[in-house]
């Protein structure tokens, strides 16, 4: 490091360690509205019937209460002929979450009234109580099989990495 460097170098970490001394006031520094609202989103894998579906969570309390749950084993049962649904270990938070959406085939949901999962399988009028957990990236037609389904529902996780320790993979 040269001779001038080394004397600036007390300057300069004074300076980067510290806005107000350029004259940079914190409280008027502001973040574009669209980067505060990009949070990255979890990807999670879905097992059944033998195949391997994977679906994308949304960034939510909701979801993010029912990713802590996961790997989960759930048997789905046929609904109204409408939903795949199957109930939870526990109730999850709805915190910031709508009164109720208007799901489409293919969104995963959370029916707060009864505690339980939902794979809609077709498009449906809004319901009070659903919250919008994600959407299958792949595989609808597995689940509109009649009857019930056992699934595994796994943090979608490199293959090298297993278990209910392993971390949640972001995708960005």
């Amino acid at each position: 490091m040269s001779r001038t460097l080394r004397a600036a170098a007390p300057a300069l970490a004074v300076l980067i360690a510290s806005p107000s001394a350029c004259g940079i006031n914190r409280d008027r520094i502001s973040v574009p509205a669209e980067a505060e609202q990009k949070a990255p989103v979890v990807a999670i894998r879905i097992d059944v019937e033998g195949r391997s579906i994977t679906a994308t969570l949304e960034e939510s309390e909701t979801a993010r209460d029912f990713a802590s749950l996961l790997p989960l084993d759930l048997t789905l049962t046929d609904y109204a002929e409408t939903e795949k649904i199957g109930d939870l270990p526990r109730r999850l938070s709805t915190e910031g979450a709508p009164q109720g959406v208007t799901p489409a085939a293919g969104d995963l949901a959370y029916y707060a009234p009864w505690g339980n999962l939902a794979v809609f399988l077709r498009d449906f009028r809004h319901s009070s109580g659903l919250v919008r957990l994600g959407r299958l990236d792949d595989g609808l037609e597995v689940f509109r099989r009649p009857g019930p389904l056992q699934v595994t529902i796994w943090p979608a996780v490199p293959s090298t990495m297993h278990g209910k320790d392993a971390p949640l993979t972001r995708l960005k």
